[in-house]
């Protein structure tokens, strides 16, 4: 029997057996992997900022087809279609929108009349606060040890601190990989965590292997924050292309930016319209330049080309710092049944009772 303090309130919410939640990694988290996760009693989450509506359109079918459990969609809130692809969300059931930056008030008012839990990824205490008031459902607190864009506060500050600053389900990110990390989280005060990297090297990832190989070999120490792809800080692998990117001025990024915009747009069926409409979102609200708003192209490229393509000699290698603990890639089920046992073995061994 499950101990009871294993079956958390984020359990409830998602409506799923373990808390467990499998992060939205852009060109990762396919209906192959969020399915898995899901059917293992957690909740996967589809990554749609890197898919065209139609193609997620037909990962949101795959899913409903390969099971019934509940799971999400991640979104980027200054998509151009981002109420159509709400719309599908909606019309298909799907149980969970998340979202890797603040969604907005309108969003949030959107989807929760819509009976959709509503979860975005915050980094700080005060941005909790700000969208908790606007709502949501949900958080997921990403401290520093994250992988791909991330912050500077660590998770052992920012989980406890997100978690006394709002009274809805914190989910923990950062650093989790077993059942240690998920009593761990839970003594914090949140009601679970989610994973990107541990779940980036399973089974069912379509992560390429020997790219997946290449994230086996990396140690805890092996990957560095860099502004070098996109303008913004972005834990990766240290590899000899962010060595290179790291050294190059914006006379030779710039360009390259340029012409990754122009690759992702036509990647995604996004239109020169809906391209520069997003750019002036982003520069409004983030107070971006015209160079920064190019540079945002990098990211989503150059992980493509690593992740999706197999270069390693010319893509990023997203990961978290828990990557060096990890070393083998078995499947979702096993990774969710390993983590529960040796949270479940902790309880046990924290009450006296081995």
């Amino acid at each position: 029997m499950t101990h009871p303090a294993l079956h958390t309130a984020a359990c409830e919410l998602f409506g799923v057996e373990v808390p467990i939640v499998q992060t939205g990694m852009g060109w990762v988290a396919g209906a192959r992997l969020a399915s898995a996760t899901s059917a293992a009693g957690g909740l996967g989450i589809l990554a749609s900022a890197t898919m065209t509506f139609d193609e997620l359109t037909k990962a949101v079918h795959e899913v409903k087809d390969r099971t019934d459990r509940p799971f999400g969609v991640n979104l980027r809130s200054d998509q151009g279609d981002v109420d159509d692809r709400i719309a599908l969300i909606v019309r298909e059931g799907v149980r969970v929108a998340s979202f890797a930056q603040a969604p907005g008030e309108r969003l949030v008012k959107t989807l929760k009349d819509a009976g959709v839990v509503v979860m975005p990824t915050v980094g700080a205490r005060r941005h909790a606060e700000k969208v908790a008031g606007w709502g949501v459902d949900a958080l997921i607190a990403q401290g520093a040890e994250g992988g791909g864009h991330t912050g500077t506060v660590p998770t052992s500050l920012l989980l406890p601190a997100v978690c006394d600053a709002v009274e809805i389900p914190v989910l923990g990110a950062g650093g989790f990989h077993d059942g240690r990390g998920l009593v761990a989280a839970l003594a914090w005060g949140a009601a679970g965590v989610a994973m990107g990297t541990r779940f980036l090297c399973s089974a069912e990832s379509t992560v390429p292997q020997d790219v997946k190989e290449r994230y086996l070999e990396a140690g805890v120490t092996d990957t560095v924050v860099t502004k070098a792809i996109d303008g913004y800080p972005q834990r990766v692998i240290r590899t000899d292309l962010v060595e290179h990117l790291e050294g190059a001025g914006r006379v030779t990024a710039l360009p390259r930016a340029l012409v990754n915009a122009l690759r992702f747009r036509r990647l995604t069926g996004r239109s020169a319209a809906d391209l520069a409409r997003e750019g002036a979102a982003m520069k409004r609200n983030e107070g971006l330049t015209w160079a920064q708003v190019a540079m945002a192209a990098n990211a989503p490229m150059l992980t493509k080309a690593a992740l999706v393509d197999g270069r390693l000699d010319a893509g990023v290698l997203p990961t978290g710092q828990v990557v060096g603990e990890i070393r083998a890639l078995p499947s979702v089920a096993e990774i969710v049944r390993t983590i529960m046992g040796e949270a479940e073995a902790t309880l046990r061994r924290l009450e006296g009772s081995q």
